[in-house]
Protein backbone atom coordinates (compact mmCIF):
# COMPACT_ATOMS: atom_id res chain seq x y z
CA UNK A 1 0.00 0.00 0.00
CA UNK A 2 1.57 3.24 -0.79
CA UNK A 3 1.69 6.18 1.71
CA UNK A 4 0.94 9.04 -0.90
CA UNK A 5 -1.88 10.78 -2.84
CA UNK A 6 -2.04 10.71 -6.28
CA UNK A 7 -0.73 13.99 -7.07
CA UNK A 8 2.07 13.62 -4.31
CA UNK A 9 2.73 10.39 -6.33
CA UNK A 10 2.87 12.92 -10.00
CA UNK A 11 5.85 15.31 -8.55
CA UNK A 12 7.39 11.78 -7.65
CA UNK A 13 7.17 10.47 -11.11
CA UNK A 14 8.08 14.22 -12.57
CA UNK A 15 11.68 14.15 -10.91
CA UNK A 16 12.75 10.37 -11.95
CA UNK A 17 11.87 8.36 -8.98
CA UNK A 18 10.36 5.20 -9.16
CA UNK A 19 7.32 5.50 -6.25
CA UNK A 20 7.80 2.03 -4.93
CA UNK A 21 10.51 3.36 -2.89
CA UNK A 22 7.44 4.73 -0.18
CA UNK A 23 5.80 1.62 0.51
CA UNK A 24 3.83 1.53 3.43
CA UNK A 25 5.49 0.00 6.94
CA UNK A 26 5.01 -3.44 7.97
CA UNK A 27 2.46 -3.31 11.10
CA UNK A 28 4.50 -3.45 14.72
CA UNK A 29 2.08 -4.08 17.00
CA UNK A 30 3.01 -3.51 21.05
CA UNK A 31 1.19 -6.15 23.07
CA UNK A 32 1.00 -5.21 26.69
CA UNK A 33 0.83 -7.52 29.69
CA UNK A 34 -0.73 -6.78 33.00
CA UNK A 35 -1.31 -8.96 35.96
CA UNK A 36 -2.61 -7.35 38.94
CA UNK A 37 -4.78 -4.00 40.24
CA UNK A 38 -5.05 -2.09 43.34
CA UNK A 39 -5.84 0.98 45.17
CA UNK A 40 -2.33 1.35 46.27
CA UNK A 41 1.45 -0.13 44.83
CA UNK A 42 1.72 -3.34 47.00
CA UNK A 43 4.01 -5.18 44.69
CA UNK A 44 6.16 -5.20 40.80
CA UNK A 45 3.38 -6.84 39.49
CA UNK A 46 0.37 -4.70 40.48
CA UNK A 47 -0.54 -1.55 38.74
CA UNK A 48 -2.56 0.74 40.90
CA UNK A 49 -5.94 1.45 39.94
CA UNK A 50 -5.55 5.01 39.12
CA UNK A 51 -2.65 4.56 36.80
CA UNK A 52 -4.21 2.09 35.08
CA UNK A 53 -6.99 4.31 34.20
CA UNK A 54 -4.33 7.09 32.97
CA UNK A 55 -2.44 4.86 30.84
CA UNK A 56 -5.83 4.39 29.01
CA UNK A 57 -6.52 7.19 28.85
CA UNK A 58 -3.18 8.11 27.33
CA UNK A 59 -3.77 5.55 24.78
CA UNK A 60 -6.97 7.38 23.82
CA UNK A 61 -5.63 10.97 23.97
CA UNK A 62 -2.26 9.79 21.60
CA UNK A 63 -4.52 7.66 18.58
CA UNK A 64 -3.88 4.53 19.88
CA UNK A 65 -6.16 2.22 18.94
CA UNK A 66 -6.90 -0.71 21.11
CA UNK A 67 -7.52 -4.05 19.21
CA UNK A 68 -8.37 -7.56 19.85
CA UNK A 69 -5.41 -9.94 20.33
CA UNK A 70 -7.44 -12.51 17.65
CA UNK A 71 -6.76 -9.67 14.77
CA UNK A 72 -3.04 -9.68 15.16
CA UNK A 73 -2.82 -13.53 15.53
CA UNK A 74 -5.09 -13.59 12.43
CA UNK A 75 -2.99 -10.85 10.09
CA UNK A 76 0.39 -12.99 11.39
CA UNK A 77 -1.24 -16.15 10.15
CA UNK A 78 -2.04 -14.88 6.75
CA UNK A 79 -6.00 -14.64 7.50
CA UNK A 80 -6.68 -11.17 7.90
CA UNK A 81 -5.45 -7.20 7.33
CA UNK A 82 -2.89 -5.70 8.81
CA UNK A 83 -3.64 -3.75 12.10
CA UNK A 84 -3.80 0.07 11.76
CA UNK A 85 -1.34 2.13 12.52
CA UNK A 86 -0.72 2.68 16.47
CA UNK A 87 -2.71 -0.70 17.65
CA UNK A 88 -1.52 -2.07 20.54
CA UNK A 89 -3.18 -5.05 22.67
CA UNK A 90 -3.52 -5.04 26.68
CA UNK A 91 -3.80 -8.62 27.95
CA UNK A 92 -3.86 -9.62 31.77
CA UNK A 93 -2.23 -12.95 33.05
CA UNK A 94 -3.27 -15.21 35.81
CA UNK A 95 -6.66 -14.62 36.74
CA UNK A 96 -6.34 -12.29 39.63
CA UNK A 97 -9.25 -10.89 41.50
CA UNK A 98 -8.80 -7.44 41.30
CA UNK A 99 -8.82 -7.58 37.75
CA UNK A 100 -13.29 -8.08 38.22
CA UNK A 101 -12.57 -5.51 41.61
CA UNK A 102 -10.46 -2.88 39.98
CA UNK A 103 -10.10 -3.28 36.20
CA UNK A 104 -13.12 -4.69 34.60
CA UNK A 105 -15.02 -1.30 35.05
CA UNK A 106 -12.14 0.61 33.28
CA UNK A 107 -12.46 -2.02 30.66
CA UNK A 108 -15.88 -1.99 30.43
CA UNK A 109 -16.10 2.05 30.19
CA UNK A 110 -13.83 2.53 27.58
CA UNK A 111 -14.95 -0.31 25.63
CA UNK A 112 -11.49 -1.80 25.18
CA UNK A 113 -10.93 -5.28 24.18
CA UNK A 114 -9.12 -7.33 26.66
CA UNK A 115 -7.70 -11.11 26.49
CA UNK A 116 -7.27 -12.71 29.66
CA UNK A 117 -4.76 -15.78 30.37
CA UNK A 118 -5.99 -17.78 33.04
CA UNK A 119 -4.59 -21.03 34.70
CA UNK A 120 -7.64 -22.45 35.79
CA UNK A 121 -6.20 -24.48 39.07
CA UNK A 122 -6.48 -21.02 40.80
CA UNK A 123 -10.13 -20.17 40.05
CA UNK A 124 -12.43 -20.61 42.75
CA UNK A 125 -9.90 -21.74 44.98
CA UNK A 126 -7.06 -19.41 45.80
CA UNK A 127 -8.32 -16.74 47.94
CA UNK A 128 -6.16 -14.21 45.20
CA UNK A 129 -8.35 -15.28 42.07
CA UNK A 130 -11.65 -14.99 40.67
CA UNK A 131 -14.32 -17.44 41.00
CA UNK A 132 -15.63 -19.11 37.92
CA UNK A 133 -18.53 -16.93 38.28
CA UNK A 134 -16.69 -13.76 38.44
CA UNK A 135 -14.67 -14.87 35.08
CA UNK A 136 -17.76 -16.07 33.76
CA UNK A 137 -19.31 -12.50 33.90
CA UNK A 138 -16.26 -11.03 32.27
CA UNK A 139 -16.38 -13.54 29.80
CA UNK A 140 -20.19 -12.62 29.38
CA UNK A 141 -19.15 -8.97 28.24
CA UNK A 142 -18.15 -8.24 24.49
CA UNK A 143 -14.47 -6.99 25.88
CA UNK A 144 -13.00 -10.32 27.23
CA UNK A 145 -11.54 -12.96 26.07
CA UNK A 146 -10.29 -16.24 28.40
CA UNK A 147 -7.55 -18.11 27.16
CA UNK A 148 -4.84 -20.36 28.40
CA UNK A 149 -2.22 -19.95 30.74
CA UNK A 150 -1.56 -23.45 31.37
CA UNK A 151 -3.20 -25.29 34.07
CA UNK A 152 -1.04 -24.62 37.56
CA UNK A 153 1.64 -21.81 36.08
CA UNK A 154 4.53 -24.16 36.12
CA UNK A 155 8.03 -23.03 35.26
CA UNK A 156 8.63 -24.98 32.72
CA UNK A 157 12.68 -24.64 33.15
CA UNK A 158 12.96 -25.93 36.21
CA UNK A 159 10.54 -28.76 35.54
CA UNK A 160 12.78 -29.63 32.91
CA UNK A 161 16.24 -30.32 35.38
CA UNK A 162 13.87 -32.14 37.46
CA UNK A 163 12.18 -34.60 36.00
CA UNK A 164 13.42 -37.39 33.17
CA UNK A 165 12.13 -37.04 29.71
CA UNK A 166 9.03 -39.19 29.70
CA UNK A 167 7.49 -37.60 32.76
CA UNK A 168 8.31 -33.90 31.12
CA UNK A 169 6.35 -34.42 28.14
CA UNK A 170 4.15 -36.07 31.02
CA UNK A 171 3.83 -32.92 32.62
CA UNK A 172 4.07 -29.98 29.50
CA UNK A 173 1.42 -32.02 27.63
CA UNK A 174 -0.97 -32.34 30.51
CA UNK A 175 -0.48 -28.97 31.49
CA UNK A 176 -1.35 -27.67 27.74
CA UNK A 177 -3.94 -29.70 27.35
CA UNK A 178 -6.02 -30.11 30.56
CA UNK A 179 -6.01 -26.32 31.20
CA UNK A 180 -7.36 -25.77 27.39
CA UNK A 181 -9.76 -28.36 28.41
CA UNK A 182 -10.97 -26.85 30.91
CA UNK A 183 -11.73 -23.49 29.66
CA UNK A 184 -13.34 -24.82 26.70
CA UNK A 185 -15.91 -26.75 28.76
CA UNK A 186 -16.13 -23.82 31.34
CA UNK A 187 -16.91 -21.35 28.17
CA UNK A 188 -18.09 -23.10 25.52
CA UNK A 189 -15.94 -21.51 22.80
CA UNK A 190 -12.41 -22.77 21.38
CA UNK A 191 -9.39 -21.51 23.13
CA UNK A 192 -6.83 -20.99 20.67
CA UNK A 193 -3.75 -18.88 22.52
CA UNK A 194 -1.15 -19.31 25.17
CA UNK A 195 0.90 -17.70 27.17
CA UNK A 196 3.86 -19.30 28.48
CA UNK A 197 4.24 -19.15 32.27
CA UNK A 198 7.31 -16.98 33.30
CA UNK A 199 8.07 -16.48 29.99
CA UNK A 200 9.72 -19.58 29.58
CA UNK A 201 9.92 -21.04 26.20
CA UNK A 202 11.82 -23.55 23.86
CA UNK A 203 11.52 -25.03 20.50
CA UNK A 204 10.29 -28.33 21.96
CA UNK A 205 7.49 -26.42 24.02
CA UNK A 206 6.73 -24.40 21.33
CA UNK A 207 6.19 -27.66 18.78
CA UNK A 208 4.20 -29.22 21.68
CA UNK A 209 1.75 -26.46 21.95
CA UNK A 210 1.23 -26.99 18.27
CA UNK A 211 0.46 -30.35 19.12
CA UNK A 212 -1.86 -29.56 21.31
CA UNK A 213 -4.17 -27.59 19.59
CA UNK A 214 -2.93 -23.93 20.30
CA UNK A 215 -3.00 -21.15 17.25
CA UNK A 216 -0.42 -18.79 19.15
CA UNK A 217 1.95 -18.41 21.68
CA UNK A 218 3.01 -15.51 23.67
CA UNK A 219 5.86 -14.58 26.27
CA UNK A 220 7.74 -11.64 27.55
CA UNK A 221 9.86 -10.09 25.56
CA UNK A 222 9.38 -6.41 25.08
CA UNK A 223 9.03 -5.81 21.75
CA UNK A 224 5.83 -4.79 18.93
CA UNK A 225 4.31 -7.72 17.52
CA UNK A 226 5.28 -8.46 13.73
CA UNK A 227 5.32 -10.60 11.01
CA UNK A 228 8.75 -11.86 11.60
CA UNK A 229 8.32 -13.21 15.16
CA UNK A 230 7.75 -16.82 15.92
CA UNK A 231 3.83 -17.90 15.89
CA UNK A 232 4.41 -19.74 19.29
CA UNK A 233 6.39 -17.00 21.15
CA UNK A 234 5.19 -13.24 20.29
CA UNK A 235 6.12 -10.91 22.04
CA UNK A 236 4.70 -8.58 25.24
CA UNK A 237 5.72 -6.05 27.43
CA UNK A 238 5.22 -5.91 30.79
CA UNK A 239 3.88 -2.82 32.11
CA UNK A 240 4.67 -1.04 35.65
CA UNK A 241 3.18 1.16 37.55
CA UNK A 242 5.99 3.55 37.08
CA UNK A 243 4.97 3.42 33.39
CA UNK A 244 2.93 6.79 33.41
CA UNK A 245 2.74 9.76 31.47
CA UNK A 246 5.95 9.91 29.31
CA UNK A 247 7.29 6.73 30.18
CA UNK A 248 3.85 5.67 29.40
CA UNK A 249 4.42 6.31 25.73
CA UNK A 250 8.28 5.94 25.79
CA UNK A 251 7.82 1.95 26.63
CA UNK A 252 4.90 2.04 23.57
CA UNK A 253 7.60 3.88 21.06
CA UNK A 254 10.42 1.67 22.34
CA UNK A 255 8.59 -1.37 21.65
CA UNK A 256 8.34 -0.90 17.96
CA UNK A 257 11.44 0.59 17.57
CA UNK A 258 13.01 -2.63 19.02
CA UNK A 259 10.83 -4.24 16.45
CA UNK A 260 11.72 -2.36 13.43
CA UNK A 261 15.62 -2.54 14.06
Amino acid sequence: MLLYPRRLLGMILSIGLHPTFLVAAEPAVPILVYHRFGPVHTDSMTITTGHFKEQIDLLCRNHYSVIPLEKVVAWRLGKGTPPPPRSVVLTFDDGHISVYSEAFRIVTANRIPVTLFIYPSCISRASYAMTWEELSELAATPYFRIESHTFWHPNFKQEAKKLDQSAYTTLVDTQLRHSKAVLEERFRRPVEFLAWPFGVYDRYLMNRAGVAGYQAAFTIECHAATMSDPIMALPRCLVSDQDIGPRFLRLLDSAIRTAKN
